[in-house]
């Protein structure tokens, strides 16, 4: 296993990824009942954006810098941009939460959150970023193994999400695997999967896979930043959300093209719908 995060930290992927993660904490946090987050491959959880990897790359540049000196935000983006002002107290951005940071922020006392990275190097950074947080626990294990080894909870709700690396041909059916494994063992999961879009018509047998997924209901949406019919690099990404909030689809109705706009590159674009319609 290659891959380290820090090489594309707070790009335009992170930024949906991450504001669509704080909105389902938000709307979850309107009900007192405690909640808990899982997180099949979490990474070191905080990443300096003047660091080696990610200054070599420069891809923050293009993703979180400019929603940082947007000044047209919408109400829902708040909670999110003030997770990383607080990283960024000077007003220099130069610190970026990745999803452990950001989920141990914007959970509550009640709530637990369970994270998994398999990379030795990272799991252990990943630890002392974790370090005095009771809440946290934090696992050194195979990130396809979370649902069987952490689910069913104590909490009866449960965010999971599915992030790996995408370094091998089998991820995307993987994602829907253990997608289906989490909602066989705890039918109300609120499971995430994150996904690379580079040429749509290699996702096609990932969409018709999803759709006949376990789920209850599943959301799609996805944000592009160039036409999605250019292989070979980065064009966008996409959400497959499980048994999603009341509230957020709404939501990503008006943060959507707001994000297209803002993100775009040489052409934004973004899709919402539904891929299993609630019966």
């Amino acid at each position: 296993m290659n891959y380290r995060h820090a090489f594309h930290a707070g790009n335009h992927a992170d930024v949906f990824k991450h504001l669509v993660l704080s909105r389902l904490f938000a709307l979850l946090s309107r009900k007192e009942a405690p909640l808990a987050y899982l997180d099949s491959h979490a990474g070191v959880g905080l990443y300096d954006l003047a660091g080696d990897q990610a200054s070599r790359t420069g891809e923050w540049l293009q993703g979180i810098a400019r929603l940082w000196q947007a000044d047209d935000v919408p109400a829902p983006v708040a909670g999110y941009l003030e997770t990383v002002r607080a990283l960024n107290r000077d007003g220099e951005l130069r610190y970026y939460p990745g999803s452990p940071e950001l989920a141990r922020r914007l959970t509550r006392s009640q709530d637990r959150l369970h994270l998994n990275e398999k990379h030795p190097e990272d799991g252990r950074l990943l630890k002392d970023n974790m370090a005095g947080d009771r809440r946290v626990a934090v696992h050194l294990g195979e990130g396809w193994h979370v649902p069987r080894a952490l689910l069913p909870t104590a909490e009866k709700r449960v965010v999971l999400l599915i992030d790996p690396p995408f370094e091998k041909a089998d991820e995307l059916s993987r994602c829907v695997q253990a997608m289906n494994e989490a909602l066989g063992r705890m039918r109300q999961t609120i499971g995430v999967i994150w996904y690379p879009i580079k040429d749509e018509r290699q996702l096609k047998r990932f969409y018709q896979d999803l759709s006949r997924s376990d789920a209850p209901k599943m959301l799609r949406a996805e944000l592009y930043v160039h036409p999605t019919d250019e292989a070979l690099r980065l064009n966008g990404s996409g959400l497959a959300i499980s048994n999603p909030p009341w509230g957020l689809e709404e939501e990503l109705r008006e943060l959507l093209p707001w994000l297209s706009r803002l993100l775009g590159q040489s052409e934004g674009g973004w899709r919402l719908d539904w891929l299993v319609e609630e019966k």
